[in-house]
């Protein structure tokens, strides 16, 4: 196979593909049928998915595969058991589920159905980003249509496999996109993260067995079972097999989602896809995975985009969410939007996170607005040490300290001088509004 075939937009890309009858003109639910009618064993479709090296799309990249695996076997633990789908999608720069779920949902239906298949849950829990109006409609829409049609509900085409899947609108919270925050909220309880173990597999939700997918992880499966594992596999690079959605935003002529393989620079990405940095400026600094990356400077924009490779850089994929940052843009200023939105978000259950993200934002705040302190930014370092890696209940913290870590460390003197000159030589004058009634 071409390591340049498309396969994920294909569909979404068709007018209409939303509506059921177009989407099977075109392929939906094929590979459900073909399971279901074939009597193919579940484990036959998890080890399809772990040969194929599916890794997981929300942002750890673990093997899809392995991770069903984890699920109790039945015959030994009788439990009811569910899937839940991550379709909070509330990573700054991240975009591509939406996509998914507003172009092709019958397609992410099937493939919610066939993990819960594999998994054999009776119950898919899908937990949509609140803002997302028009992909939750869809996906419920679609939800309807194929229960309309016994694709949804009981006894699903005749088969022994039944299995109902719910909607639920989450509230706006970042810290739901957590897979045991989003189960919490599930629960109708508020979005905190619990400590592990228990891990999900063992106790998830209502305290039953439960695996979290994201959206473009369960996407990716109806795909495998049609075309068969060893395809997927040809897709990509050693250790990131098949293609992936690339959201890319910031200071670009053509910001979008994008469909390529692992393996594709993100120099061509940016150039040949997203029509280059905007006003003619260059590229200074980039986020690959969203902001809980690490920041990379732009000389590094010629990095394979793949799990391994941005390692080596001192990043990482995440969500494939790339953020582009122009060099007439001040770091202190775009670590003072980011640090307020972790500060915003925290759940405030860890004090390194709760106390961490508040001083993070307070501090870059004054640094960008010339009120900064001579200890600043060693202040700043020292925080995000005391936050990460792993000393909280989840990955909040991490994502807060993460990305100033690098931005202390790529852009330390941008910022001292900042400091030094107690104003920011990058600032944008700020608009002044007229306020009716008076002036502002």
């Amino acid at each position: 196979m071409s390591q340049t075939e498309r396969y994920l937009l294909t569909r979404a890309n068709i007018e209409g593909a939303h509506q059921l009858a177009v989407a099977e003109k075109h392929g939906a639910y094929e590979a459900l049928r073909k399971v279901l009618k074939e009597g193919i064993p579940y484990s036959t479709v998890i080890d399809e998915v772990k040969k194929s090296g599916l890794r997981g799309r929300g942002g750890a990249g673990f093997s899809t595969g392995m991770k069903w695996t984890f699920m109790p076997d039945p015959a030994k633990d009788p439990r009811p058991r569910y899937l839940a789908v991550n379709a909070d999608e509330s990573e700054p720069g991240t975009c591509k589920d939406r996509v998914i779920m507003q172009r092709d949902p019958h397609g992410f239906v099937e493939g919610v159905l066939l993990a819960a298949y594999a998994i054999r849950a009776q119950a898919a829990y899908i937990y949509v980003r609140g803002e997302y109006r028009l992909p939750h409609d869809r996906v419920k829409a679609a939800i309807e249509e194929a229960r309309a049609k016994n694709l949804v509900g009981k006894n699903i085409l005749g088969s022994d496999f039944s299995c109902e899947v719910y909607m639920h609108r989450g509230g706006g919270a970042y810290i739901c996109g957590e897979e045991t925050g989003l189960m919490e909220s599930l629960e109708g309880k508020r979005g905190h993260p619990r400590p592990k173990p228990p891990f999900p597999a063992m106790f998830g939700l209502w305290g039953q067995p439960t695996t979290v997918n994201n959206v473009e992880t369960v996407f990716n499966v109806p795909f495998i079972m049609n075309r068969g594992s060893a395809w997927f596999a040809s897709l990509g690079t050693a250790n990131s097999k098949g293609n992936f959605l690339c959201g890319i935003s910031g200071h670009v002529n053509k910001p979008g989602v994008y469909e390529f393989s692992f393996g594709i620079t993100a120099k061509e990405i940016l150039e040949q896809h997203a029509g280059g940095m905007w006003k003619g400026r260059g590229l200074k600094a980039w986020f690959p995975g969203g902001s809980s990356c690490s920041l990379l400077k732009g000389a590094d924009i010629d990095v394979v985009l793949d799990h391994d490779s941005l390692r080596t850089r001192g990043s990482s994929l995440g969500t494939a969410a790339m953020i582009m940052i122009d060099d007439h843009t001040s770091m202190a200023r775009v670590m003072e939007i980011i640090s307020r939105f972790y500060d915003h978000e925290s759940c405030g259950q860890c004090s390194q996170c709760r106390e961490g993200t508040q001083w993070l934002s307070q501090i870059f705040r004054r640094i960008a607005h010339g009120k900064g302190k001579a200890d600043d930014v060693a202040t700043l370092e020292a925080l995000a040490k005391g936050m990460a890696p792993g000393k909280t209940i989840c990955a909040l913290s991490d994502a807060a300290a993460i990305p100033t870590l690098s931005a202390v460390r790529l852009f330390k003197d941008e910022l001292i001088e900042c400091v030094t000159r107690q104003a920011d030589p990058l600032a944008v004058p700020q608009p002044h509004y007229a306020v009716a009634g008076g002036h502002h």
